[in-house]
């Protein structure tokens, strides 16, 4: 299937490994315009250079770094096209850890950068009648679950995306989610937590995972691909949730005795 997106110009964010590299290299496959932004620059060149894309060094955390990067993006390849929000920061990992600075962190990590970027790209989106704008968001965005900061700041963000999705119905931008569950892939968490307690982690693969196995990026990379193309326009205010069934609202009641 042809998704239409050559030559379209795509921002990716958090985009030098794991999830929001694969998405870039599936948008890449498509003969989109690839922009990988990060904050450490040797990764962000290395990558750049790896897909022939576009590489901008920022911490997006910065409302001024976030509009260097759109004003920058103009500069070398025109309008955006594509807006992958990626990025996204944990701050506290339990409640004995996390108060008002923790929550203010995750929300400066998570929905500030992603609500801006897209507040920013959507005027130009309007005018030519189309444009993607895609949030990685979390199962735990839409259950109770991981470090509560983080839980709370998925929230907003799909809260968020059906909000503001709703007041560009018909426009020919739309504005999505995607929500993994656990991924599994080399210097991310679970893979950092299977290194220092296998066991521990093989228990939570066993009682937790219905599909017994962790998941890819590349399984929600194909996702995120096909919500940017032309055939998703009929997509809008979504949340696909791409967990092998992990989520607790998707598994059937225990069974009464």
């Amino acid at each position: 299937m042809d998704l239409e997106l050559r030559d379209r110009v795509a921002v990716v964010t958090a985009g030098t490994r794991g999830l929001g590299y694969r998405i870039a290299l599936g948008l890449q496959a498509e003969g989109a315009h690839v922009v990988v932004v990060a904050r450490t620059e040797p990764d962000v060149m290395r990558v750049a250079k790896e897909l022939g894309a576009v590489g901008i060094a920022a911490d997006l955390t910065s409302s001024a770094d976030r509009k260097r990067v759109v004003a920058e993006v103009h500069r070398r390849l025109g309008p955006i096209d594509i807006l992958i929000n990626n990025l996204g920061l944990r701050a506290g990992s339990s409640w004995n850890d996390t108060g008002p600075p923790e929550f203010n962190r995750a929300m400066e990590g998570n929905l500030h950068p992603a609500q801006d970027l897209a507040e920013q790209t959507m005027p130009e989106m309007l005018e030519r009648n189309w444009g993607r704008i895609i949030v990685i968001a979390s199962i735990y965005g839409l259950e109770a679950g991981g470090a509560p900061a983080y839980n709370a700041a998925k929230a907003a963000e799909l809260a968020w995306v059906t909000s503001r999705a709703a007041s560009l119905a018909g426009s020919g931008v739309t504005l999505n989610a995607v929500a993994p569950g656990a991924m599994l892939f080399e210097g991310g968490s679970w893979h950092k937590r299977m290194q220092e307690d296998p066991v521990r982690i093989a228990e939570f693969v066993k009682n937790e995972l219905p599909a017994n196995r962790f998941g890819t990026p590349e399984e929600v990379a194909s996702v995120v691909v096909f919500l940017s193309s032309k055939q998703a326009s009929g997509i809008n205010g979504a949340c696909v949730v791409v967990d092998g069934a992990q989520s607790r609202s998707l598994q059937p009641p225990a069974t009464q005795p």
